[in-house]
């Protein structure tokens, strides 16, 4: 994360009185130095921004606890996706600045569910993430053909 994001997250922070630290790091260097710290990691829309996404996996894997979860949410790669994530949503609705995504960078569920079988992770579930524009709403389905979201647990050892 680049530093201007950082510094508006600290502004949030200190307007709501919670005490936050933020830190500029790879995952992977904040694993090196935090393995099995967390009870929780959460690793979403990002993958699809990175230039090696499995390492990024590994890393989380390597950050939770044993028992604790690892929950990943990223863009199915597909005609859809497409269609639905950068035509709709970076020139039709403008929700998000045009060339924010690339479709070649989307992941397709049994890629990551590769990636996680490759870690101390097991799948636990996996579903659709669906946003309606209408309604200005998200709701979870069974379909995973664009979002998607994969619930993981690390082996208790």
């Amino acid at each position: 994360m680049g530093a201007e994001p950082l510094q508006v997250a600290r502004l949030h922070a200190l307007e709501s009185g919670v005490s936050v630290q933020y830190v500029q790091e790879t995952v992977e260097s904040h694993a090196a130095a935090h393995a099995g710290r967390y009870d929780v990691v959460t690793c979403m829309e990002m993958l699809e921004h990175v230039p090696d996404p499995q390492s990024v996996v590994r890393a989380c894997a390597a950050l939770v606890k044993p028992g604790g979860h690892v929950f990943f949410s990223t863009i199915n790669r597909n005609a859809k996706a497409w269609l639905l994530m950068i035509f709709g949503a970076e020139y039709v609705l403008k929700m998000v600045p045009k060339g924010t995504h690339d479709a070649k960078k989307f992941i397709r569920p049994a890629e990551l569910l590769n990636w996680v079988d490759g870690t101390s992770l097991a799948e636990q579930h996996i579903t659709g993430l669906h946003y309606n524009p209408l309604r200005d709403r998200f709701t979870l389905g069974p379909n995973v053909d664009v979002n998607y979201m994969l619930h993981t647990q690390r082996d208790a050892e």
